[in-house]
């Protein structure tokens, strides 16, 4: 009997986050922290899987500990990492951080001298998988490098539009080579666009895809680069998604004490796809969306703190108390 096709397969990074154990601390003086599976894709893989998605990750670590420990956890998690594949050549990376609720958390990448994740080749991609998989979710960090810049536009071509097909922004400078011989980030960006269906970024990503960082203006921007559906994070402002067909889903953020903000993105990302699957309308994806990144802020760790459906309802409905003024 032939396999069936995944729900969700994510392309790109993946790493070991170090987070220190305790919130309001510089690194310089943190001295326990604990390590955690990460990367956006990977994390998003995790979280679409927590919700019962069938889910796998394209992506590469080093041939180290680390990287034992990150297919490990895949595994753990619920997440086939069948095409998790090491690289003699370059360590696992490491991302350290400090947390300062609510709102300032800042990223130290250690990537050097190359993130394996960066080594995806296309020859390397299983692109029947590819191609019948129910949602595609690449990211902006994918083009930034070759082989994976290659491997990740190879994987799109093949999708063909096919499918839900997501370009998660992910727009990291810090990633990209100072060369401007070539064509701009903007550039890249816009090529990979006219083979997504969905586009979904913050302001700051908005505006490196579109030029635009008023959130309309961005989403009008992104449905005119190719795809059928822009979601544009607007942090305390929450999220706003407009569709080709004139859908617009205008979704206040879920009231919630910050603990680290860091992954609530990934959440989100993995309960849209959720949605979207489910063939939910707009406005309830996206709601459910937020519900499932309220509840990984409010919680220090980001890949084990991914919601399972019922603390997704459970955040639904506190949102829901608290916006009626039930209770403080």
């Amino acid at each position: 009997m032939p396999e069936q096709p995944y729900d969700v397969i994510t392309m790109g990074r993946i790493g070991v986050d170090l987070y220190p154990l305790r919130t309001g601390v510089p690194l310089a003086r943190v001295d326990t922290f604990g390590k955690f599976l990460g990367g956006s894709p990977s994390n998003v893989a995790v979280a679409a899987a927590r919700l019962g998605r069938r889910t796998a990750v394209v992506t590469r670590t080093g041939q180290d500990p680390f990287g034992d420990y990150l297919r490990e956890q895949l595994r753990e998690f619920g997440v086939d990492d069948r095409w998790v594949t090491p690289v003699a050549a370059y360590p696992t990376p490491v991302t350290f951080c400090e947390v300062f609720p609510p709102d300032d958390f800042p990223l130290y990448f250690y990537r050097q001298p190359k993130a394996p994740d960066l080594e995806i080749h296309p020859r390397e991609l299983d692109l029947e998988a590819v191609r019948a998989a129910r949602v595609f979710w690449m990211t902006g960090t994918g083009l930034c490098a070759e082989p994976s810049r290659t491997a990740t536009l190879t994987a799109l071509r093949a999708r063909d539009r096919s499918g839900i097909t997501v370009f998660d922004l992910d727009w990291r400078p810090v990633f990209w080579p100072p060369d401007t011989s070539g064509p701009s980030p903007s550039a890249r960006y816009h090529e990979a666009l006219a083979y997504a269906t969905v586009a979904v970024g913050n302001v700051d990503e908005c505006e490196i895809a579109t030029g635009e960082r008023e959130p309309y203006a961005a989403a009008r921007g992104l449905i005119a680069a190719g795809v059928e559906l822009a979601v544009v994070k607007q942090g305390p402002a929450g999220v706003l998604a407009v569709h080709r067909d004139g859908t617009v889903a205008d979704v206040p953020p879920l009231p919630v004490d910050v603990v680290n903000g860091l992954g609530a993105g990934d959440a989100f990302g993995g309960a849209l796809c959720h949605g979207l699957l489910a063939g939910w309308d707009l406005a309830r994806t996206v709601r459910y969306a937020n519900a499932a990144g309220a509840h990984v802020a409010a919680r220090l760790a980001c890949s084990s703190a991914m919601p399972f459906p019922h603390e997704v309802e459970a955040a639904l409905a506190e949102g829901a108390v608290t916006a009626h003024g039930e209770r403080a």
